[in-house]
């Protein structure tokens, strides 16, 4: 619909979901965030869906929280209670999910590429926790993006509020890729081509692997993901898998043309 501050669309097993709200940057309105929420449901559900990416019109990626909407509120009303929801269903997505950063991303906006699996950026997109400007703590986000900076960088970047580019943004660990803005949609491109190629049970494996938290000894996780390991080897995708390599064609998971 016309009206949509967030719009959806699915295209050979991509899922394109586009902040589409430019006369407040993007911001994290009520209405926004219900919205994105009920996209990104949308697309986990999608049998079609291999891929997720979230990318934005207008010249701003996403604001953060809108301050109009949060001035005098209860936390509740700003959406504080509500905004971890959105950044978990991101971070757990059994699917991939990719961050397509044009333009600036400030606060809660950090915080959604952060939570990205892979986050592409033009190399002049700006970024910054700017909380402690208007006198806030960037508490919610950091559960997001602390595993993702360097630990001297969010010291930094989180006390100063300083805005840094795509280019520090790589840097620091925020991002994956950063690029000119005329080969972004190549680049994120390349990133969903390569991420289709991945068996969908077994990228939400590896997904929830990489989540767990590090052993203090390898040998203290090594029965656990022996397991993981057979009983992948040894699954559906695992046999179709290891079939298609030995019969010099594509696995049935990757999509067509």
């Amino acid at each position: 619909m016309a009206d949509e501050l967030v719009h959806g669309e699915v295209r050979r097993g991509v899922a394109t979901i586009t902040l589409d709200s430019p006369h407040n940057r993007n911001a994290l309105s009520a209405r926004l965030r219900a919205e994105l929420s009920a996209r990104l449901e949308a697309a986990v559900a999608d049998d079609a869906v291999r891929v997720i990416v979230l990318s934005h019109t207008g010249r701003v990626f996403c604001s953060g929280m809108d301050l109009k909407e949060a001035g005098g509120a209860s936390a509740e009303k700003q959406g504080v209670n509500e905004f971890p929801a959105i950044l978990e269903r991101i971070w757990t997505s059994p699917k991939p999910v990719v961050a397509r950063v044009a333009g600036p991303a400030r606060a809660g906006g950090v915080g959604i590429v952060a939570a990205c699996d892979v986050a592409v950026a033009a190399e002049d997109a700006t970024f910054a926790f700017s909380e402690v400007r208007i006198g806030v703590v960037p508490a919610v986000i950091s559960a997001t993006v602390l595993p993702r900076l360097l630990p001297r960088a969010a010291h930094e970047l989180f006390l100063t509020g300083e805005t840094f580019d795509g280019r520090r943004a790589l840097a620091v660990g925020l991002v994956n890729s950063a690029v000119p803005d005329d080969r972004l949609d190549a680049e994120v491109a390349r990133y969903t081509d390569m991420l289709a190629l991945g068996a969908p049970d077994a990228l939400a494996a590896t997904k929830r692997m990489l989540q767990q938290p590090r052993p203090a000894a390898p040998g203290d996780a090594f029965a656990e993901l022996l397991a993981l390991s057979a009983r992948h080897f040894g699954g559906p995708e695992g046999q179709e898998g290891i079939a298609a390599f030995l019969e010099k064609r594509p696995p049935s998971w990757v999509p067509q043309d």
